[in-house]
């Protein structure tokens, strides 16, 4: 059955395809959508950046009143509490845009560590820290067809970061980010894998960098818009499997991406730690997860990357802690 959510949704997508992805920052992309949004007239576009804990004080009253266009909403929340109010307030549906991690913060994202524990404990919501404005793109249009085409519950979740990386999607990119991961170049092997999500994506980057350069290691890059999706379809189908004990076993996207070799992986958020460790009991290879407190108060550099991609290949025999060593001393950590 059509409805009048359902045909606004698939006008807001009509127009954000004539439009075209975004090759710009997560931040960007996302203004981007809202002006396009707003100018089609088929979306409720809030830009509501406070920062009360009193529900009261977001301007959220329409999304009760008005359910047949899709909400857009662009926020600024730093804790648990106010994200709590403001997904109350939106009846838990939408697609909310959080841009804290551009502002001031004595917090690793922005964020108080209640927050992304929330957001990977919340049955109804999808969270995504995206890399890129393609990643970002390929991602609001996921969620305006899932939340208002197809009637999926829930809410999206987006944090947003200012920094351009000007990565390119193809059609199975965007497929497999909103899975959880990608590989960043399809078919290259490596003797180390290295994931990375949001902003800490470009650390990664640059550590691969640094491991060819220095130490002739090569890395397989993965971009992971979503390690919480990744594990809940991992629990899911383990679940299944555990389930169905004599039936042919269930697979998951992460394991589909990491299988067929026990080359040692070294997952990195910008978050704490603890949204990668979820991914551990789904790994078939030696795992190290990073994020913001694991090796420094902030999210894990470079040269922390490099050290622990070492240690993993050291652990496992490939080479001596004699270089684990001289990476401590080069990069004076």
């Amino acid at each position: 059955m059509t409805t009048l959510s359902t045909l606004a949704a698939q006008r807001c997508i009509d127009a954000l395809n004539a439009a075209g992805p975004q090759r710009s920052s997560p931040l960007s992309t996302v203004m981007a959508i809202a002006d396009t949004l707003e100018s089609s007239r088929q979306a409720w576009v809030i830009r509501g950046l406070s920062r009360s804990r009193r529900a009261g004080t977001w301007p959220s009253w329409f999304a009760r009143n008005t359910p047949e266009k899709p909400l857009l909403y662009l926020h600024n929340a730093q804790s648990s509490v106010q994200l709590c109010a403001l997904s109350a307030e939106t009846a838990q549906r939408g697609i909310l845009c959080n841009a804290i991690e551009n502002q001031p913060s004595p917090w690793p994202k922005g964020t108080q560590p209640s927050l992304p524990l929330w957001l990977a404990s919340h049955p109804h919501c999808t969270p995504y820290d995206p890399a890129s404005g393609e990643e970002t793109w390929a991602i609001v249009l996921a969620a305006l067809r899932a939340l208002y085409v197809d009637s999926k519950p829930g809410f999206y979740y987006l944090a947003l970061h200012d920094r351009d990386n000007g990565m390119h999607l193809n059609a199975q990119d965007c497929e497999d980010a909103l899975k959880g991961m990608y590989p960043i170049r399809r078919g290259h092997a490596g003797s180390v894998r290295l994931l990375g999500a949001g902003r800490a994506f470009e650390e990664v980057v640059q550590a691969a960098r640094l491991l060819e350069q220095d130490w002739k290691v090569t890395a397989q890059l993965w971009s992971c818009p979503s390690y919480t999706r990744l594990a809940r379809e991992a629990a899911s189908a383990e679940r299944w499997n555990r389930l169905h004990p004599v039936a042919p076993k269930r697979s998951c996207h992460l394991r589909n991406c990491l299988a067929g070799t026990v080359t040692p992986v070294v997952a990195v958020t910008g978050y704490p730690q603890a949204i990668v460790d979820q991914l551990a009991g789904y790994v078939d290879a030696r795992f190290v997860a990073l994020g913001a407190g694991s090796v420094q108060a902030g999210a894990p550099s470079r040269y922390w990357i490099v050290v622990s991609a070492l240690r993993a290949l050291a652990d496992e025999g490939r080479m001596g802690t004699r270089q684990v060593e001289e990476a401590l001393a080069l990069y004076r950590l």
